[in-house]
Formats: structure tokens, sequence, C-alpha cells
């Protein structure tokens, strides 16, 4: 079984049967990650940072889980001296990158966003893969923004998700991007992302206050897609899957 974990914004704890992996922990306002490490007392923890936005980087990730094996994955945008010099074990990663030893996982590839620092592709030992977009979308304002910028954004995000169909056609679990704040534009590219690589069970984060577009995006899934979309709308639900 594996457990997803809604803790704010674009923040989730998943629970495998190897690891716990944290995904741009930002705040956790009902303290439900202490839970998860509860429940599973002998997984690795594995804290993943996609870029240094500080609603995805909270620093606090450093004091977290003292008592067990921790290992940080961050992007290299964020900046090394907000992260202690000693006593932690720490990957950097690139656009490109490839990891192949951390604890519960087979491997782990950091893809290009259209925004700051990367996104996540990782691994299982039994070949499912869970991927995090970190703020890779398309970015546009349809309501505001010039025509040619519109295209140019589309253009930059159509490219990078190419890529990421090429090399990881099945996805089990992913995490993207479906923001109120760009009108009717929300959830274009997320709906691309889905017509492009067959996704399980698709998780909506980065509401900004309009958790309700979590709910509403299951009338965006692809006609014919079997992708099942989960409304975690609130900071501490969560999905068995």
């Amino acid at each position: 079984m594996i457990k997803v974990t809604y803790l704010d914004h674009s923040g989730f704890a998943i629970t495998t049967p190897e690891a716990v992996m944290v995904f741009d922990y930002y705040k956790d306002p009902d303290k439900k990650l202490e839970k998860v490490l509860r429940e599973a007392p002998e997984a690795d923890v594995l804290f993943f940072v996609s870029h240094h936005h500080p609603d995805h980087f909270n620093t606090s990730i450093f004091e977290l889980a003292q008592n067990r094996k921790r290992t940080y994955i961050l992007a290299n945008d964020i900046f090394s001296k907000l992260v202690p010099k000693t006593g932690l074990s720490v990957a950097w990663m690139s656009p490109g990158d490839i990891i192949d030893s951390l604890p519960g996982t087979q491997s782990v590839k950091a893809f290009k966003s259209t925004d700051a620092g990367v996104a996540y592709a990782i691994t299982l030992p039994d070949g499912k893969v869970i991927f995090h977009a970190g703020d890779l979308n398309d970015w546009h304002w349809s309501e505001e923004s010039p025509e040619a910028e519109i295209r140019a954004a589309h253009a930059a995000f159509d490219k990078i998700i190419n890529r990421v169909a090429e090399e990881y056609p099945e996805m089990y679990i992913a995490m993207f991007p479906v923001d109120a704040r760009m009108g009717t534009g929300f959830a274009k590219g997320a709906t691309e992302f889905l017509e492009k690589v067959k996704v399980d069970n698709f998780f909506p984060m980065h509401f900004w206050g309009e958790p309700q577009k979590a709910c509403d995006f299951a009338s965006y899934v692809p006609a014919g897609s079997k992708t099942k979309c989960f409304c975690l709308d609130e900071p501490g639900m969560e999905a068995k899957l």
C-alpha cells in the first residue's frame, strides 16, 4: 500500500513500503507529518525540494525527523548557505541529473522546470513512478498575457513535457499545479500533461486560496482517460492506494 498525505499548498508526504517521501514542505498546519512518521517508524525519510521559492522550501525541514535516517534532495537553485554544513545527507540536483543510490528508490531524475528549480521523477523498487512537478506548468494568464507570451510559455512547457512523456510514459502518482490565479487557463498545463502521460493517480496542488479547483479538476481529465483524480483540498487529508 502507498499512502498520500496532503500537507498544504504543494506539500505532500508519501509513505511507501520502504520510505517516507516528503515533497516541497512549506507548512503543515495539522502536524500530519508527525503522525505519518510515527506510523512508519522503520522507514527512511527523504525530503525533496523542487526549488527555492518560500512556498516550496522551508528551512525547518532540517530540524524535522531528527531521530530518523534522513536524506535531502535539493534543487540546485537553493542557496547552500541555508543548508546545515554537517550532520545531513544532502544530494543536489540539476535538470538531467539522475541518482540511483537513494533509500527506497531505484532512481530519481530531475527535469527542467518552466519556473525555478526542477521537477522530480522517482522510480520505486517495484517500478512504479512518482512525479512531483514543483512549479513546472504552462504558466500564462490568458486574460492578461500577450499572445506572443502565451505561445512562448506553451512552447517551453511543451518541450519539457514531451521529454518527460518520452522517458516516463506511465506514472503511478503525479502531483501537478492547478493554480486558480491563472483564471480560465488554470487547468491547461495539467490537462496537456495527462494527455501525454498515462497517470493512474493524479493529485492537483498549488491552489493559492481556491482549493475547490482540486475537486473541479476531475472534469478536465481527458476523455477516455482512466486517471483517478483525488480531491485532497484541505491540509491533513489522505488517500490510500
